[in-house]
């Protein structure tokens, strides 16, 4: 039987309609092996008043049907207020929105073309004709909607570094950009334009190199991803150098500052006894702040051990950890029960920290995250090696940890300066 491809419309939000192509009888997904009966095609159309208008009466009616049939209307009830909030400051389209929709129907009906061709009447192309086929219809493709799908997929910090990485890329393209306008001088332009911008947050202040560095580094990943799924051609990613970081400071206590903290009292009980722990663990704020009593374990052979669940990656890491780091803690209470319950990241939690740090005498400027540097660098000291301290840690890379190193490095070579002759 004939595959039959037709050109179909489905209302989204802000007044837009997405369109996607119908297959019947269903095709198999090259990607998936699935049979599917639809294909979206990342292209949109404006409505305008008079189908907004028609939209909500043959809404209206159904929900009046849905009701009389005793069904929940909830979605639909929602679906209306929304379209009858737009409706209200709505002026029509303009000149603009007019052209894009002409000139986006002519494209979504040139890809069902293709389509139909492709499916209905195969003898018409050969097999190379009809793999170009498919690698232009993967040039149309929408780079900006691929990266927003990537980044939906990121999770904590992560997650906000790839939608400031985005919302750059977006303001750099003006919202649109297709896989096959991907090139390395464009790239490279995007690369220029992030060392010359200005910060998200003000205005007055420029984007830091190694921020930069970052989000070219996501569109790089992007590029990367693409490649492996097989809608780039070439690997773009392998042709352009990523934004070189600059060297980050990163404070650190010694062993002795440390003992002098412990012995020095803060305003902020809980927050002393988390960051001592961080000191002796190793572990994150998000982490300590997030751990429950179910997550430490006591073994005659291993003895306690914590299982960690670090933010940045989402990955389990089991870390071991001392009597002494576990006696801090005090009594056991209930296994779903934060450990550290009510403890807040906050200014004015920050500066009962900064209170403490100044009261002991150390005039370095400490941050919670310093006590995980700490001990990162009072690890290397006294001999771990850099595979173990990763694991500690719960970094993916070990060039994470390198860091550590050079700070290491840098302290053996002040000390160096520090017996000096009276010549």
């Amino acid at each position: 039987m004939a595959v039959k491809v037709k050109l179909r419309e489905k209302n989204i939000s802000g007044g837009r309609k997405s369109l996607y192509l119908d297959f019947y009888p269903a095709i198999t997904n090259h990607k998936t092996g699935k049979k599917t009966r639809r294909e979206f095609l990342g292209l949109y159309l404006y409505l305008d008043k008079k189908e907004l208008k028609s939209d909500l009466q043959k809404l209206e009616e159904r929900i009046k049907n849905l009701k009389l049939q005793g069904k929940d209307t909830t979605s639909q009830e929602k679906e209306l207020l929304d379209t009858e909030t737009f409706l209200k400051t709505f002026k029509g389209l303009s000149s603009t929105d007019k052209m894009h929709n002409s000139n986006t129907l002519r494209r979504a009906e040139s890809i069902r073309q293709k389509r139909d061709n492709i499916i209905g009447k195969p003898e018409i192309y050969s097999n190379v004709e009809k793999e170009q086929l498919r690698i232009n219809e993967l040039g149309e493709q929408c780079f900006i909607e691929y990266l927003k799908k990537l980044a939906n997929k990121k999770y904590g910090s992560t997650h906000s570094s790839w939608i400031s990485a985005l919302k750059f890329f977006e303001a750099f393209t003006k919202g649109s950009v297709k896989f096959k306008d991907l090139t390395p001088n464009l790239l490279e332009d995007f690369k220029s334009y992030l060392l010359k911008a200005n910060s998200n947050k003000s205005s007055k202040v420029k984007l830091k190199i190694n921020t930069a560095s970052s989000y070219f580094n996501k569109i790089k990943a992007a590029l990367k991803q693409a490649y492996k799924d097989e809608i780039l051609q070439t690997d773009l990613n392998n042709k352009i150098s990523p934004i070189a970081e600059e060297e980050t400071r990163r404070d650190f206590l010694t062993i002795e500052e440390v003992n002098i903290l412990y012995k020095t009292s803060c305003k902020n009980i809980l927050l002393r006894q988390a960051a001592i722990f961080s000191a002796l663990t190793g572990m994150a704020f998000k982490e300590i702040q997030n751990m429950v009593w179910d997550d430490i374990t006591f073994s005659q052979n291993t003895g306690y051990t914590i299982l960690t669940k670090r933010q940045k990656t989402k990955s389990d890491n089991y870390l071991p950890i001392s009597e002494q780091a576990f006696s801090l803690l005090g009594k056991r209470k209930e296994p779903t029960e934060k450990v550290f319950k009510g403890l807040k990241y906050s200014a004015y939690n920050n500066k009962h920290l900064a209170e403490w740090i100044s009261s002991a005498g150390i005039s370095k400027k400490i941050t919670f995250h310093c006590f995980r540097h700490t001990y990162a660098t009072l690890q290397l000291s006294n001999g771990t090696d850099m595979y173990t301290l990763s694991k500690m840690l719960g970094h993916k890379s070990i060039k994470t940890t390198e860091i550590y190193a050079k700070i290491i490095d840098k302290v053996k070579r002040d000390t160096t300066d520090k017996i000096k002759l009276d010549l």
